[in-house]
């Protein structure tokens, strides 16, 4: 009966941890309904995992490789998932494996998980570095000199803190420019703003926001 009520109070404990990553965290500043359930399940399964493996006989070892086959299935596609999405489900990894150990103490796997949840909150409060942004921008000419493909950033964007040319067509004179910029004052603030761009600007649909 002890080992149950211990195990309910890590099972409640990683719940509500991951309950507070997920609807109180993530899905009110990214609004990605196809990845709350993601978090959840990937959460919850690796709790199951660990609290079994824990049980089994052969102990540490049984764990760890058996941690390691369930880790080794995970698969994240870049293009699919932003990077500061990367860091809600490497969060949710562990927090279901901190809770999953039972042999770990109800307290001290509290505070663990009281402290990754304010690391990820403010790590990806929208008031942090609120300026900077990131775009791949597509410019119908080609510079020859960096000064003035920076100068053109400017005018565009705002201030360019760093640009990486990822391609370059002479024969549509084309340019590929993927950006860090710090907003203007004249532009509004806010998660996935969009800048006004000339007729010879186009951007890709993706932007992300500070």
């Amino acid at each position: 009966m002890e080992s149950l009520r211990h195990l309910a109070a890590h099972l409640g404990l990683d719940l509500a941890a991951v309950g507070v990553l997920t609807f109180a965290i993530y899905y009110p500043r990214h609004r990605r309904r196809d990845l709350v359930p993601a978090y959840l399940a990937l959460n919850t399964g690796l709790f199951t995992v660990v609290t079994a493996l824990a049980e089994v006989r052969s102990g540490g070892a049984a764990l760890g490789f058996g941690l390691f086959g369930v880790l080794s299935i995970v698969r994240l596609r870049s293009d699919a998932v932003q990077h500061e999405e990367v860091a809600y489900y490497f969060t949710t990894l562990v927090l279901g494996l901190l809770c999953g150990l039972p042999r770990l103490p109800f307290a001290l796997t509290g505070g663990l998980c009281a402290t990754l949840l304010l690391i990820v909150w403010a790590a990806d409060s929208p008031r942090l570095l609120a300026d900077t942004r990131r775009a791949v921008v597509t410019l119908d000419t080609v510079h020859e000199d960096p000064a003035a493909l920076r100068a053109d950033l400017a005018r565009r964007l705002g201030e360019p803190l760093h640009w990486t040319v990822m391609e370059v067509d002479f024969v549509r004179d084309l340019t590929v420019v993927d950006v860090r910029y710090r907003e203007s004052t004249a532009a509004p603030a806010g998660r996935g703003h969009v800048p006004a761009a000339g007729p010879a600007h186009r951007t890709t649909p993706t932007w992300e926001g500070a």
